[in-house]
């Protein structure tokens, strides 16, 4: 597991959760002003996920093709699907608390305060990692999650000044 883990954080896919645990969460402190029902918030993170992602696909392939002014290989379009699909990842992972809330083992309320809470604690343990592996000492990294996790923390703090 470890070895896994330490392959991600290895990998582009890192900024690609990153960007869509951010979307994700964003939809979460939106939807929970009016809440719905845990499945149609489930839903919309899951055609958020499915939307984003195809236009992260959509403008890759477009992107790298004017750039290198030819059609993309096989290989490419491999790497760009295995990037939308983790930002795809990222927008639709709180989905699971409202699957569980579906299901009656959460109450609605609780699972928006799972997914906007679990949100921010994965953006700083990203910005946690990054900066350990890139050398940094345990105080800068945490200096870095804390900035990092302040993206969320305003998203969060906006939405309960706002109501």
């Amino acid at each position: 597991m470890l070895r896994s883990v330490e392959a991600h954080l290895g990998s582009r896919q890192v900024a690609r959760v990153i960007y869509g645990s951010i979307i994700g969460l964003a939809l979460v402190v939106a939807l929970q002003a009016h809440p719905p029902t845990a499945g149609v918030v489930l839903a919309t993170l899951w055609a958020t996920a499915l939307a984003v992602g195809l236009a992260e696909l959509y403008s890759d392939i477009v992107g790298s093709e004017t750039r290198t002014r030819r059609r993309i290989a096989r290989t490419e379009l491999v790497h760009i699907l295995d990037q939308a699909g983790a930002v795809a990842f990222g927008i639709a992972f709180p989905g699971v608390f409202f699957v569980i809330a579906a299901l009656g083992v959460l109450e609605v309320d609780s699972a928006f305060t799972v997914a906007k809470w679990s949100g921010l604690a994965l953006i700083g343990a990203y910005g946690f990692g990054g900066a350990r592996l890139a050398g940094a000492s345990v105080i800068a990294s945490l200096g870095q999650a804390f900035a990092v996790g302040a993206i969320g923390g305003v998203l969060i703090a906006v939405k309960a000044l706002l109501h």
